[in-house]
């Protein structure tokens, strides 16, 4: 390697990155929409982790919160609907070496996406996985999601949604291997940055249920809980959260709960008020698909060279020999 090279690669790895050097374009959500919040949130757990832009990567779906790789100036994979989790697995087995973070939300995560939601729950690789959680599809204009309250009138059920929502937290927590399994609100931005950073410390598939609000279509639907801090029930743990003065002066409806407990999980999570905001279950032994599935040799540039140059000479017009 030359020395003009090796002086910018290690300029490379010893550069500081304040806030600014992972805010990309401007973001276009709504003014007080809840995805505003997580994505400070993610924003400062990348500055604070002092994770490399050229080393993290962001993926997702369809959707309002699926615009969130736009707007960080890292990697990111804008995919089809209901297909982030298994382009994630897919960058996770090619680059292990990078930070993977998968955005998603409870239309494209829960309904289209649903089998690729239950298989990476259960393949537990390491990921950060969240879902954005506003109860309506926002992008195409209030449509009934698979988390919608009974009784939402929306424009696919004038008459009223007539099934009981769907609960991500319980069907988290029932998928064999679950791992990491956490809940925030977006009306409480601290805990949303503490939720999301011990979610990236965990190593397996992280996933954060983020309840958010839609100012758009659905702008009361939370303001019982947004006004009455006894409706928000904090989960602390030495293992957990640890919750500062400041905010416990406000949110006093306190839990302490051990995240190993998977079935004391099941039952806080079935309650929806007063909701559970923190750690629910974590489980760090859980094995890793790519640990028992680990690739050898791992996609070297060599590697990548030769298979790109393999692919091209199909193309390539070879001069005919000259006749003897």
């Amino acid at each position: 390697m030359s020395t003009r090279a090796h002086e910018c690669l290690m300029r490379m790895y010893l550069e500081e990155h304040n806030l600014e050097s992972y805010q990309g374009s401007i973001p276009r959500w709504c003014s007080g929409c809840g995805d505003n919040a997580i994505l400070t949130a993610v924003q400062r757990l990348c500055r604070d982790e002092k994770l490399r832009p050229e080393k993290t990567v962001f993926v997702s779906g369809i959707g309002c919160s699926s615009r969130l790789p736009h707007y960080m100036k890292t990697y990111g994979f804008h995919g089809i609907h209901g297909r982030a989790l298994p382009v994630a697995e897919g960058i996770r087995l090619a680059r292990p070496d990078l930070n993977v973070f998968v955005t998603t939300g409870d239309g494209d995560c829960c309904s289209i996406g649903a089998a690729h939601w239950i298989h990476a729950i259960r393949y537990n690789m390491n990921m950060t996985v969240m879902l954005h959680d506003n109860q309506i599809y926002g992008l195409t204009k209030m449509q009934v999601s698979p988390t919608s309250p009974k009784g939402l009138r929306s424009k696919t059920t004038p008459r009223g949604a007539f099934l009981e929502p769907l609960n991500p937290l319980t069907v988290t927590l029932g998928i064999q291997n679950a791992s990491f399994v956490a809940q925030a609100v977006d009306w409480i931005p601290e805990l949303i940055y503490e939720i999301l950073s011990r979610a990236f410390h965990h190593k397996g598939c992280s996933f954060v249920r983020i309840i958010q609000r839609c100012p758009e279509f659905l702008p009361e639907l939370l303001d019982p809980w947004l006004h009455d801090p006894n409706r928000t029930l904090l989960l602390t743990h030495e293992k957990g959260l640890q919750v500062s003065a400041s905010l416990s002066r406000v949110y006093k409806n306190q839990r302490e709960h051990d995240p190993m407990d998977i079935d004391r999980a099941r039952e806080i999570a079935s309650a929806g008020d007063p909701i559970p905001v923190g750690i629910l279950y974590h489980n760090p032994s859980v094995p890793r698909y790519e640990e028992l599935h680990a690739i050898e040799p791992l996609r070297t540039p060599e590697l990548i060279q030769r298979g790109l140059e393999a692919e091209l000479d199909k193309f390539t017009i070879w001069p005919q020999e000259e006749a003897g």
